[in-house]
Parts: C-alpha cells; structure tokens; sequence
C-alpha cells in the first residue's frame, strides 16, 4: 500500500450492460495518460451488483479494449473476489472508530425522507444511529441486521484540485453518514472503489463526471484509512446526436458494433480522443502522435457531442493514409463474410479504391465486384448500356483478347476502339464500368480492368 512516484491510472467499468463510446472514452484518457507517462494501466471491473453484471458484458468489455488496442498491463481485477480484503479493512476502519452500526429499517428511512422534502430539506440520514458523547442510541430492534455507516467529518470541507473541473469543495454538512457495509456484511461501491485504488497504487482517478459527487465521500475514506488521496480528473460528459447523455436507453452502441461497421481502431482513437481533448487544430493523426501530445492539461471542460458523419470522414482519412498492404489485411475478414476468397491482386485493389471508402465495409464491397459475379444497376444499365454502344463493345471485347493484359496495353485497346468507333471516352468508359463493377463511378477504367480477370471481363462485354 506504499506509493509510488510511477503513473498508475485504472479503467473500472461496472459490467451491467455493453460498453459504448461514453463509456470506452474512460478508458482512452488513462490509458493514454499512462503509455504517455510511461506508467501502468490497470483494469478493473467492477461486478457488485450481482443483479445487473454479466460474463456477456465483462467479454464485451476486454473484446472491446482489445479491439481499440486499449491494452493493460495489470488485471482484469473483479471486486467480487476481493471480498475478504475489502471485509478485512472494514474490519480496521470498525476497529478505529470510523464505522458504526444502523438499524434504521428502510420504511422508517423511507419516512424520514419523505419529512425532509415535505419540509424543503434535503433528504439524507439523520445520524439517528451515530454514537455521539453524552447520546442515548435507541434500543436495538429484535431481528434486524444493521447496514455500516462510514461516520463522515462534521464540519469543515473536503477540497481537491480537479485536472478538468479546477478547485471543487464539499461542505462534510452537505454529506450524510454513507453506508459501506449491507445488512448481509457485503460493502458498498464506495468503500471498495477506495480500497481497491490503495491496493493497485492509483496515483490519477480519470473519470466521468458523473463520479464527481462520490468523489468527497471517497477521499474522506482515503483520510479515515490514513491514505493519500490520488490525483482526479473527472471527464465531461458525451452526447448523442440528439443532445443527450449517451447511453444503451438513449440508442447507444457496443463499441464490438463499430468494429463490425468497419471502422479502424486507429480511427475510433483519434476521433474518440477529440471527444473531450485537443491538440490545438490538428483533427486527423497517428496513434503515436496523441500518445506524444496527450496531457491533461489540455482537456475539455464542456459536454462533447457524438457526430457519426465526423466519426466516418475521420475513419476515410485513416483508411487513405494505410499501407495497401495493411489495408488488405484489415478488409479480409469483411471479405469472408461476403464469400470472397482473394489472391495477390488485393492489395492492389484495395489501393486503387481506399480514396473512395470511408468503411471497411464499403471496401470491402468494391472489392468484392473482383472476385463475384455482379449484377449491373438497372437504371445505370438502361442509361448507358443502349443498343447503339454494343457494337463498340463488341469490337473493345476483341481488342482485350487479344492484348497484353496490363494497364497501358489496356488503354491502348480503349483509345483504339474510340478512334475506330468515334466515341467519345465517357460513352465507352460508361457502359464498360456498369457491366464490369456494377455502377457508372469507378476509379480509371483502364486501372480496373487491368486489375480484373480477362475472362471475366470479355463475358461481361460478349453478355452486354
């Protein structure tokens, strides 16, 4: 439980349901903090709430950080099997003075609420059950098991300095007597989240915002346990793009989904990382690069909102600036699933097209026109595959069998054919890309066909 001068941040989702951006953007910060800090990065997850977490969420969670290349370095750690340790310190803490029993039902708490909001007040435990000099506790009620209360500071605040929100501080009045311990002896989130950031040396708390009213609660356990307090940087929150917090109720998505679009995980990074963070205008770059510049000096402190249409231009300059090669790899398993099965001719391909896809997926479908049989647009089809272009389709067919099958001999062919027929490039180009790739918009066609297979193509023309 010594500290330590080395960076240590955590990643502690509750696994109640999958992980979406919101949620996997508490990830990024630490873990960029940490690689960029030359520190440890620690998973945790956090399965008290046996009613709500599943194994089906804790594997969503580390397939989803795997994916994003989230890597840590120590953990998972699951608090359910931390139990005896978070039993034995509360045993200390009781030990110390710090912790007492309450045997206020719930009904006599509920009541009590109800009191202080009929009166304007705010609703929070009286302290009915704190020992206090010169108090006369109530006599213990038959059959009831106490919950632990935490006795917390009176008077005075609980201060800190947020890396994100500037000086916050609580006033200990504004704080009941929070409860860290249930009647069955199980303890509170808040309780162990202490323990186990003590444990695990965290020396930087990078967090939503909606942990900053746990915050004083904890950091005045910390003191109760005679620890130093980490460093906390509480995370505004992120938006959908209807303006609201982002979550599973308000149309949210695994963050596995995004992998399942297509999307790059270098990508989802740098977008993910404007969430919240800047370096002054730069929009696009490496994974390298914002681990070089990230700090948290340089955090947003106002709500950040979730732009798909942003998330899929930042995806198409990634896929732009990839090794073809790397790129082919990265498309094959989209490949598979469409029944393709590719040859040395990928790389090439997914070349030829990455300036015009903003998704795997979509490069994935141009790829695909190579290695299937295509069914032409039948609007574009009608458009330009007329009656009056065949017979220069015809003769273009001849003049592909016959020629050396390479891009220039190709466009030789091509600029015959026009001389021969008068056409015009585009009145060949048209049809001839309809019949081969399905659709009038392709890249140069003598760059497609060079990269198709002559058989292939001459059965399009001879179909036409």
């Amino acid at each position: 439980m010594t500290t330590t001068a080395r960076t240590r941040t955590r990643f502690a989702p509750s696994p109640t349901g999958f992980i979406h951006l919101g949620n996997i953007r508490s990830a990024l910060y630490p873990w960029a903090f940490a690689r960029a800090t030359g520190g440890d990065f620690i998973l945790r997850i956090e399965d008290t709430d046996l009613d709500r977490s599943t194994q089906a969420s804790v594997d969503v969670i580390i397939e989803g950080m795997a994916w994003l290349g989230l890597d840590h370095d120590e953990g998972p750690f699951y608090q359910m099997q931390r139990m005896d340790r978070y039993k034995a310190v509360l045993a200390d803490l009781i030990d110390a003075g710090h912790v007492y029993p309450c045997f206020m039902s719930m009904a006599e708490l509920d009541a009590l609420r109800e009191r202080q909001m009929a009166n304007k007040e705010k609703p929070r435990y009286d302290g009915t059950w704190r020992p206090m000099p010169g108090k006369t506790l109530p006599a213990i009620p038959e059959g009831v098991k106490p919950v632990l209360r935490f006795k917390n500071p009176i008077g005075g605040v609980v201060a800190w300095d947020d890396k994100v929100k500037g000086r916050i501080e609580i006033s200990n009045d504004e704080l009941d007597d929070l409860v860290i311990a249930r009647p069955d002896g199980t303890p509170t989130y808040n309780f162990c989240v202490v323990v186990d950031d003590i444990d695990m040396q965290i020396t930087h708390v990078i967090r939503g915002d909606d942990h900053v009213n746990n915050t004083p609660r904890q950091i005045n356990i910390f003191q109760a346990l005679g620890k130093e307090t980490p460093i906390y940087a509480h995370l505004p929150t992120v938006l959908n793009e209807q303006g609201e917090k982002m979550s599973k109720r308000n149309g949210a998505k695994a963050v596995t989904a995004y992998r399942d679009e297509g999307y790059l995980p270098d990508a989802m990074v740098n977008y993910l990382a404007r969430l919240g963070w800047s370096h002054g205008d730069d929009e696009i770059f490496s994974r390298a690069q914002f681990l070089e510049w990230f700090n948290l000096d340089h955090l947003g402190r106002s709500a950040a909102q979730f732009d798909e249409a942003k998330l899929k231009w930042v995806n198409a300059q990634h896929l732009k600036a990839m090794d073809d090669a790397e790129l082919a790899e990265c498309v094959q398993p989209f490949l598979v699933k469409l029944g393709v099965v590719a040859d040395q001719r990928l790389s090439s391909i997914c070349g030829l097209f990455k300036d015009r896809c903003d998704t795997l997926v979509v490069l994935a479908q141009w790829v695909s026109a190579f290695y299937l049989d295509v069914v032409p647009n039948a609007d574009e089809r009608a458009q330009h595959v007329t009656e009056a272009v065949k017979p220069a389709l015809a003769l273009l067919s001849g003049k592909l069998t016959a020629c050396a099958w390479d891009k220039p001999s190709i466009a030789a062919a091509i600029k015959e054919t026009l001389t021969e027929t008068g056409l015009k490039m585009p009145q060949i180009a048209m049809p001839v890309r309809v019949l081969v790739m399905g659709t009038a918009q392709t890249p140069s066609l003598d760059a497609v066909l060079a990269l198709s297979q002559r058989e292939k193509i001459i059965g399009c023309l001879k179909n036409a």
